[in-house]
């Protein structure tokens, strides 16, 4: 059962085009790689070719996790995992949508020949469970202490008022 994402999340899946997906191996162990992605509703798209490994493992288990980190402290995180499976057919259009979140350009206009023919295919990421970690500053008290040795060394007489401004400083 599909589980409808915050708009938080959605946000940030939406900014970020990068991620890790991770799938599992015959042997059990985890197999993970950076993809480029586009979320759709509730689904995430990858674009890759039929004969990657990764593809390789979805087919065969049917589950794949995307882990997500945000590009500016406090580096907020999302892992969206579920049902996945490969897309060999109409992969024209979504595939088109990634390629412009790669370039950052204007979606290209792609055939389905010219994609099949190249061994093009999509996973298909139903989210069905969500992990999002909270922004780090919510998992993470940071404070700032003066060191009076060595600011001693550097400000002599006036370490008091030096010190004093690092422990006024707000952090973060």
């Amino acid at each position: 059962m599909q589980q409808p994402l915050e708009p938080r999340v959605c946000s940030l899946l939406e900014t970020v085009p990068v991620g890790v997906i991770a799938t599992q191996r015959r042997d059990g162990r985890a197999r993970q790689s950076t993809v480029y992605f586009v979320l759709d509703g509730d689904t995430v798209w990858i674009s890759t070719e039929a004969a990657r490994a990764k593809a390789l493992d979805v087919g065969r288990t049917g589950w794949a996790s995307l882990c997500v980190v945000g590009p500016t402290a406090p580096y907020a995180s999302v892992t969206v995992e579920g049902g996945a499976s490969v897309q060999a057919t109409d992969v024209a259009p979504m595939t088109s949508r990634i390629l412009a979140r790669i370039t950052g350009g204007e979606a290209p206009e792609l055939t389905e020949g010219e994609l099949a023919a190249a061994g093009r295919v999509l996973l298909r990421l139903n989210v069905e469970a969500l992990t999002q970690l909270s922004d780090a500053d919510e998992l993470v008290e940071v404070a700032v202490k003066p060191n009076y040795r060595a600011l001693g060394k550097r400000f002599g007489k006036q370490t008091q008022q030096v010190a004093d401004a690092i422990r006024a400083a707000e952090v973060g």
